[in-house]
């Protein structure tokens, strides 16, 4: 297991990953705690190569998976391998899309301190996230769309990034 020193560096990292700098100074430090304690399962073939993107963001910081005793990803992590990649598709940054998957969650709003109510409510959106019971149009998840042509939920993650990207930036 890692260090109390090493695991607060780790998470300063990954917040650094999520969140560009703002005016906003709130403290968001107990959302990125639960994110990063929550393991993100995946239910839709091929989703188990975001958990793959999420694993090399821990990989690339530490150079070694097995520093931190974890064998699973966190809920973070995926979200940080994500915005990774839509920052590869787009011209905007991975923060900044970090940032508005946390919004697009409804996790934005869950500043410091949390209380047990807030911190239920943001592990029931991290669960209905995970399992997704969402809604079909992708609302409640990562991805909401305007104009879903299939159920969201049964759609693996990578196609619904890209069809996220292509209705927030029709002209590409």
């Amino acid at each position: 297991m890692m260090s109390n020193d090493l695991h607060e560096t780790y998470l300063d990292f990954l917040e650094s990953q999520v969140r560009e700098e703002r005016k906003d100074k709130n403290s968001y430090r107990d959302l990125i705690n639960i994110m990063f304690a929550k393991e993100f399962v995946w239910l839709v073939p091929n989703d188990d190569n975001r958990i793959g993107d999420g694993l090399e963001v821990r990989s690339q910081w530490f150079d070694t998976i097995v520093v931190i005793g974890l064998d699973w990803c966190s809920f973070l992590e995926v979200i940080v391998g994500l915005s990774r990649r839509m920052e590869l598709i787009t011209d905007e940054s991975a923060e900044g899309w970090g940032w508005q998957l946390i919004t697009n969650l409804g996790l934005d709003k869950m500043r410091d301190p949390l209380s047990q109510y807030k911190t239920r409510k943001a592990n029931d959106i991290l669960d209905a996230a995970i399992w997704r019971n969402y809604n079909p149009d992708g609302s409640g998840g990562f991805f909401p769309l305007l104009h879903p042509k299939d159920d969201q939920r049964e759609i693996e993650l990578w196609y619904q990034m890209n069809a996220y990207i292509k209705e927030m930036n029709p002209e590409d």
